[in-house]
């Protein structure tokens, strides 16, 4: 299922957002809402993509975001050879939406 900036933002609610990285700096998010996963669509219907985590948190300034993560599959296992799991080995890191985050001085 898909869902649009435009219908994301009519919505109003704060919605847990799951950025996925797709290739080396390839991204598409996936919209949680009621349990359901969503791909998040421009307002034209093209599924949302950019290059960099900063041009997603940019786009996603205007949307309500309650938590935003960082989904990456690994491809290890199979570049060693090993056999095919039963379980997902994705990485899910929490990010923030901050543009610019405060630099700390030692």
């Amino acid at each position: 299922m898909k869902i649009s900036f435009r219908d994301l933002l009519r919505s109003g609610r704060p919605t847990d957002l799951v950025v996925h990285s797709l290739d080396q700096a390839l991204y598409q998010v996936m919209v949680r809402i009621d349990g359901q996963d969503f791909v998040l669509t421009e307002n034209d219907g093209r599924t949302f993509r950019r290059h960099s985590l900063n041009a997603v948190r940019e786009a996603l300034q205007v949307l309500p975001v309650a938590t935003l993560s960082l989904r990456q599959s690994s491809a290890y296992d199979e570049m060693i050879g090993q056999p095919s799991r039963d379980g997902d080995n994705a990485l899910e890191v929490p990010l923030s939406m901050d543009l610019y985050p405060p630099v700390t001085r030692h």
